[in-house]
């Protein structure tokens, strides 16, 4: 491999690397690692229009932090690199947790893709500059997951909003 080949190849491990960290920035509900991941100017659109890094990640905050658990898992990753600045598309399953209308708990799961420019800043870091969302689909049921009986009795590490999260304590040791 050529040097460019390398590089180009370190770009987009360092591109992924902030598509998961996004992942992980809303699932925890942490808006320090949101804004490690979106660029300070950037525009931001779900869908209902554009809006600023940090009035997004406000809303973010306020309505992923009123469901009690979000779990947002990227696949495919389509990116085109050119210098410092770079567009990918990126297939994301998001399944949220949230009070169903009568009581309960329901389970909403969304399909769709990011669809993100990104540029590389002057501390060498990607992060987004823009990003579009675009929803393929939807399902809404009945939340059927367990937490007792079985194999999930010993399963009592549980994931949490930051900074309860077991992985807090286990990135800083």
């Amino acid at each position: 491999m050529s040097r460019p080949d390398l590089a180009q190849l370190a770009d987009r491990c360092a591109i992924h690397d902030v598509l998961a960290r996004y992942c992980r920035g809303v699932d925890r509900c942490d808006p320090a690692e949101l804004r490690r991941v979106f660029a300070p100017d950037a525009r931001i659109d779900y869908g209902d229009g554009a809006t600023a890094r940090d009035e997004t990640i406000a809303d973010l905050m306020e309505g992923l932090g009123a469901m009690r658990l979000t779990h947002h898992n990227i696949g495919n990753v389509i990116c085109e690199i050119d210098g410092d600045e770079a567009r990918a598309e990126t297939y994301c399953v998001a399944h949220h947790f949230l009070d169903g209308p009568e009581g309960g708990e329901i389970e909403l799961v969304v399909g769709g893709r990011y669809l993100d420019r990104l540029a590389r800043g002057a501390d060498a870091a990607w992060r987004i500059t823009e990003r579009l969302y675009v929803m393929d689909w939807n399902r809404t049921a009945p939340s059927t997951m367990r937490t007792e009986g079985g194999l999930f009795d010993r399963l009592q590490r549980r994931g949490g909003r930051a900074p309860d999260d077991p992985s807090r304590d286990w990135w800083t040791r």
